[in-house]
């Protein structure tokens, strides 16, 4: 392996290998520890975006294998964001390091009907297979789970804080004997149907004690300022 350093801060290192078909050779950038890793006479795997060439072919930065193995070859391998000075290499085997030590002893979170009903996978088959699938088929599996029970924590979080809030929280309740039909009767315009139904609707929920959360929309010019004007009172 040839080592050339280009400037400060990046080296490159090329590969010349050979096989039956023919020549390619192979670079990769700021990859030192690559240079105990081949030895003349040895046969290797690689993977990787092929460029053709005159007379040869190159290939920049594969993933590569002894021949009678194939931890990065040969098989659907996961691509993870980089930082600092980490390779694909050492994330792939963290990942693999922590789901040996889990040993598929995660605790189930979802339950038995929910899974057969939407057929989900459970929740260790899941996170093995959205990092090391055998196919892809298995990966979608596993990240519908997962997305699945992602939305459904988001839900029920969302469903127990409105819970909460309508039942623990007492908002201001209005008097019942102030009307708006008085407030209405002295706007300068008439209301449409929906206008006065959401009036309606709106004053029914100040005159009940529990906190109001309202959406009102409207098209542009629709007076939705008269209802807002009228909640802010």
């Amino acid at each position: 392996m040839i080592e050339k350093r280009i400037r400060k801060n990046m080296c490159i290192y090329k590969l010349t290998v050979r096989d039956e078909t023919g020549i390619c050779h192979i670079t990769w950038f700021n990859q030192r520890y690559l240079k105990s890793q081949f030895k003349l006479g040895q046969t290797y795997k690689f993977f990787g975006k092929v460029q053709k060439r005159i007379g040869y072919i190159e290939m920049n930065s594969p993933v590569f294998d002894f021949a009678q193995t194939n931890k990065n070859t040969g098989k659907i391998i996961p691509l993870y964001p980089l930082t600092y000075n980490l390779t694909q290499n050492v994330i792939r085997t963290i990942m693999e390091n922590g789901l040996k030590e889990v040993n598929q002893s995660l605790t189930e979170t979802l339950p038995d009907y929910i899974l057969k009903e939407y057929s989900l996978d459970d929740i260790n088959t899941a996170i093995n297979d959205i990092h090391f699938p055998k196919e892809f088929a298995d990966y979608n599996k596993a990240r519908k789970r997962l997305v699945f029970e992602e939305l459904l924590i988001m839900q029920l979080a969302l469903l127990n804080l409105k819970t909460k809030y309508s039942v623990d929280i007492k908002g201001i309740e209005f008097n019942k004997n102030i009307k708006m039909s008085e407030a209405i009767s002295k706007l300068p315009f008439k209301l449409t149907n929906a206008q006065a139904r959401v009036l309606e609707e709106i004053d029914k929920d100040m005159e009940n004690i529990k906190p109001m959360n309202r959406l009102l929309q409207g098209d542009v010019g629709s007076r939705k300022n008269c209802c807002i004007y009228y909640c802010k009172l």
